[in-house]
């Protein structure tokens, strides 16, 4: 059986904490790392419903999107199910871990569900993260440069989108001396000595850094390395907000919406004015899309889907987009599949069941 720790190392290999919204309480809400688990209950949302299930099914994990805590607590007395959830929780020595905006913001997440789930072709981030990106830039004697790049490469260093093991490397000469303490690689203490030496240049997630780091010392022989680290301004394809893709055909607009129903399993679509006879580019976002709709207009997007769109906000779309508001709950079902096909594939004999208990709060007649 796996330690939870093993656990969440893999799910914040999918989705690093650091990508999480500032408001947001994704990662370890209960729990002891060192402890072994039995199953994991996926589900959208930790309520006690679902802590009995998971009691029932033998998980003493549950991995939530949402999570049960999203402000601080000065009591824990039962008198909400927040309270009452935790305090079972606790009592069953069943864990609980929140994966929320940091799925939702990467590029194999909730949105690249949802575009599977509709079909989309030709799919990118609506809304491309920036400021994520760092440049390191080291030197390495020539006869180190190659161990130095992999190492960098292994730690996951130059990877751009599809292309991996991407770097920049130029020739110069770099000088230095010792003093009396000092364990030089080459050259004698007390004596400048010129040393042939590589640039390497690789760019990275600032959320591999530490590892990265790592790595860089780990290989490079010098006592003493010459590294600078530059944060770069560039868009970061792989993260942000939403996505947008295409329809492999152009469909009639209240034909697609009925395929939205069909697919994404909702009885219930408020949309906008349907001002346009087809429709073949849409975004989308799982949750509370709303502030990505001047975005997706400006991607030129036909449709935007979402949820929780408040009355003046369809006014917003102003004949430019159809809204389509499928509902929070039901934009995001699909992301429990999500986290169970992840997990199998890294741990292949171990339980990962689905919920089969409705959490949605929100019941329509």
């Amino acid at each position: 059986m796996p330690l939870l720790s093993e656990i969440i190392h893999q799910l914040e290999q999918l989705a690093p904490p650091s990508l999480q919204e500032s408001y947001d309480n994704s990662g370890l809400i209960t729990g002891d790392l060192s402890k072994e688990i039995t199953g994991a209950l996926i589900c959208l949302d930790s309520t006690e419903e679902i802590i009995e299930e998971a009691i029932r099914k033998n998980c003493n994990l549950v991995i939530a999107h949402h999570p049960i805590i999203f402000k601080g607590l000065k009591k824990i007395t039962g008198e909400n199910y927040i309270e009452r959830v935790i305090i079972k929780a606790i009592r069953e020595g069943i864990a609980i871990y929140a994966i929320h905006t940091n799925l939702d913001n990467v590029r194999k997440g909730v949105n690249e569900k949802i575009c599977r789930q509709l079909g989309l072709e030709k799919t990118k981030m609506l809304a491309p993260a920036k400021g994520l990106l760092k440049k390191l830039v080291t030197f390495s004697p020539l006869t180190h440069a190659e161990d130095v790049r992999n190492a960098l490469f292994e730690a996951g260093a130059g990877h751009i989108c599809h292309y991996s093991e991407c770097s920049f490397s130029s020739a110069g000469t770099g000088s230095f001396k010792g003093d009396a303490a000092s364990q030089p690689f080459v050259g004698e203490k007390g004596e400048r000595h010129s040393e042939k030496e590589e640039r390497i240049e690789v760019i990275y997630t600032e959320w591999k850094e530490k590892s990265i780091l790592h790595a860089l010392r780990s290989a490079h022989p010098y006592e003493e390395i010459a590294f600078d680290i530059y944060r770069l301004d560039n868009a970061f394809s792989e993260t942000g907000s939403g996505m947008i893709g295409e329809l492999a055909q152009e469909m009639p607009v209240e034909a697609f919406l009925d395929f939205v129903k069909e697919k994404m399993k909702t009885k219930v679509i408020r949309h906008t004015v349907l001002h346009q006879k087809s429709v073949k580019r849409i975004a989308v976002c799982g949750g509370s899309g709303s502030f990505l709709l001047e975005m997706a207009i400006r991607q030129q997007a036909d449709v935007f889907i979402s949820g929780d769109f408040k009355y003046h906000q369809f006014f917003d779309a102003d004949r430019k987009i159809i809204i389509a508001d499928i509902g929070h709950f039901e934009s995001e079902q699909f992301t429990i599949d999500l986290i169970r096909d992840y997990l199998r594939e890294k741990f292949t004999t171990f339980a990962v069941p689905l919920t089969e208990t409705n959490t949605n709060p929100i019941y329509y007649r």
